[in-house]
């Protein structure tokens, strides 16, 4: 066989492999969900259960950027000291807002995965109704729940918008304070305390909001 024959047969076994891969992580999923139901956990019950997690996962976050804040917003307050201990402390509460952010942001996929999967079986199973009564209510409230969720999926996606400027001003300042530990690089850091503070309340409000949205959405999807 030529060498150009063997290279488009390579990427043909490639491309048919990486097809295979993406078949196998869409069964997966489905061996998951029926592994579940098993277990009397319906796609509903995951998504509770989702969201309550992606809930819990922000208001961690929230405690930790909050903590963070107060961390940088003592450089102001800085009279002499251990600039190295200082570095210190705010690289580590930077680097623990960081992993928090992460924790939120694969919770709001995993809601968003289970979510979409749950209303592409409510939708197709809205074919199966003999009742057409039942059927019309059915979609009534596979649109409310929809609504819902979409102005939720909103707000946290709101959420991660708003941590990653926050990041990256916690970054630099950390970054900054590596590379100049003395007195003049905290005096240059305090200006840009105002934005970040304004920042830091302005995220915190927006995972309120998502929280208080992920609690109404719930207490809809458990029929309250």
């Amino acid at each position: 066989m030529s060498a150009p024959r063997r290279r488009a047969g390579l990427v043909g076994l490639a491309g048919l492999v990486g097809l295979v891969g993406l078949v196998g992580l869409g069964g997966c999923q489905q061996a998951y969900y029926r592994t579940m139901e098993v277990f009397g956990k319906e796609k509903r019950d995951l998504l509770i259960d989702e969201v309550e997690d992606t809930r819990d996962s922000q208001d961690a976050a929230r405690e930790e950027f909050a903590d963070a804040l107060e961390a940088f917003s003592a450089l102001t307050d800085f009279e002499g000291g251990d600039l190295e201990a200082l570095y210190e402390q705010l690289s580590e509460r930077f680097e623990r807002s960081r992993d928090r952010a992460e924790d939120v942001r694969d919770h709001i996929r995993e809601v968003d995965r289970v979510a979409q999967d749950l209303f592409a079986e409510w939708e197709a199973e809205l074919g199966l109704y003999m009742n057409q009564d039942l059927r019309r209510r059915s979609e009534q409230q596979l649109r409310e729940t929809r609504a819902q969720y979409d102005r939720l999926i909103a707000a946290m996606r709101q959420v991660e918008a708003s941590m990653e400027p926050v990041l990256a001003t916690f970054q630099d300042q950390v970054l900054f304070l590596k590379h100049n530990l003395n007195a003049r690089a905290i005096a240059s850091l305090e200006d840009d305390l105002p934005a970040l503070e304004t920042n830091v309340r302005q995220l915190i409000a927006r995972m309120e909001a998502s929280i208080e949205e992920a609690e109404r959405f719930i207490d809809r999807l458990q029929g309250g």
